[in-house]
């Protein structure tokens, strides 16, 4: 029997019996999809720590994932801006350095003022915690800082002026870091020499524990509705911006949540490494941030961190070859841009919860084309204008 049920706009004839079917869809709420997040991330660090501390993984295979954790950062914070946001800055070595600096800088500074050691450092006393944390933080505010400095003025440019002046923001920081310690009278960066002496308060444990915060942070923001205005921009500015979004705003704030997670990523860097450079973060690692995130997928974070994981090693094992592991490295790129142009995972993003309820559902993919006759014989939901 058809029901007719009225609407704002037009009336909707349903002719089947899905209403109920659909309405029966076991779903899970919210609170259970973060408890699963949160269980798996757990057991992930636990398994993680215990191989490291019994051995199973040396000293330079978990220095290795420590990098990983990093550049998994950097990626996703990029994508910020240029998948989420459809930009293409080319400085976000900058906002590395930027952040990478602050930090060790407040960390150094304030272990000699607390009287903290490194033994502290290796040991993690509650003390030192907070410092790093403290650090982390200050790291990604100088990023922040920086990135609403560039940000306001830049990102009223679109395409490759944007990617210029960003790339040129990235080598004033360069310069800065590498000449600041005559200007100022006094060592604060150490020049050219580097800066020397950085506490090892990076590990396993707290490098991936800011993975998933980081993740977690960037997949709410763009799920509420400042990531829907920013994902509006990227889509159509004009029309975002004749429906009422702010898009400068909205821009800078990208812009400026991208800056801080890779300051952030910097900071985690300086204490995994133990020296700072300025040539660390020159134009050559913007182009390999950026090369993570377009491999993957832009607007897709599950794609960036795939990516990020895979650039990072891929070097480390081609390492026994190492007159052509180069060679190696920048064919798989050009394979991968020849047959999947847009990246690993294009804009797909992965979902445990997803597919739990699929399951839960028992809508299986092979299950599709047995249910298409028994699904057309009951009909479907038909809108018709009147």
């Amino acid at each position: 029997m058809e029901e007719e049920i009225m609407t704002d706009k037009r009336p909707i004839i349903s002719t089947g019996g899905r209403g109920g079917a659909s309405g029966s869809k076991k779903t899970l709420p919210m609170p259970v999809r973060y408890a699963i997040n949160a269980v798996l991330v757990l057991l992930v660090l636990v398994v993680g720590e215990l191989m490291i501390d019994g051995g199973a993984i040396t000293r330079y295979q978990s220095t290795v994932l420590e990098q990983v954790g990093v550049y998994i950062i950097l990626a996703v914070s990029l994508n910020i801006a240029t998948g989420y946001l459809g930009q293409l800055p080319l400085g976000h070595a900058g906002f590395m350095s930027v952040g990478a600096y602050g930090c060790a800088i407040f960390v150094m500074r304030m272990a000699e003022v607390l009287g903290v050691g490194a033994r502290d450092f290796t040991t993690g006393t509650p003390l030192t915690v907070l410092l790093v944390i403290g650090g982390l933080l200050v790291g990604g505010l100088c990023a922040a800082v920086a990135g609403i400095i560039i940000g306001i003025p830049a990102l009223r440019l679109k395409g490759d002026y944007l990617a210029i002046i960003t790339l040129a923001f990235a080598e004033i920081i360069r310069v800065v870091m590498l000449n600041i310690d005559s200007v100022l009278g006094f060592k604060l960066t150490g020049g050219a020499k580097g800066l020397t002496g950085i506490p090892g308060y990076s590990s396993f444990l707290l490098v991936f524990a800011c993975v998933a915060i980081v993740c977690f942070l960037i997949h709410t923001m763009m799920k509420s509705r400042h990531g829907r205005a920013i994902l509006a921009i990227r889509d159509n500015e004009i029309a975002a911006e004749a429906t009422g979004v702010n898009t400068t705003y909205y821009k800078t704030l990208a812009f400026v949540a991208s800056a801080f997670f890779a300051g952030m990523a910097g900071g985690l860097y300086a204490g995994c490494i133990g020296v700072l450079q300025p040539a660390y973060f020159g134009f050559m690692k913007s182009i390999e941030i950026l090369v993570m995130v377009v491999l993957g997928g832009m607007g897709s974070m599950l794609g960036s961190a795939l990516s990020a994981t895979v650039l990072t090693i891929l070097p480390e094992a081609l390492r026994a070859f190492s007159e052509y592991r180069m060679i190696a490295y920048a064919i798989v790129l050009i394979l991968v841009m020849i047959f999947r142009p847009q990246g690993l995972l294009g804009s797909y993003d992965f979902s445990l919860s997803r597919i739990i309820e699929r399951v839960m559902n028992r809508d299986f993919p092979w299950k599709k084309k047995d249910d298409a006759p028994a699904d057309a014989a009951k009909g479907e939901e038909v809108s018709a204008d009147v």
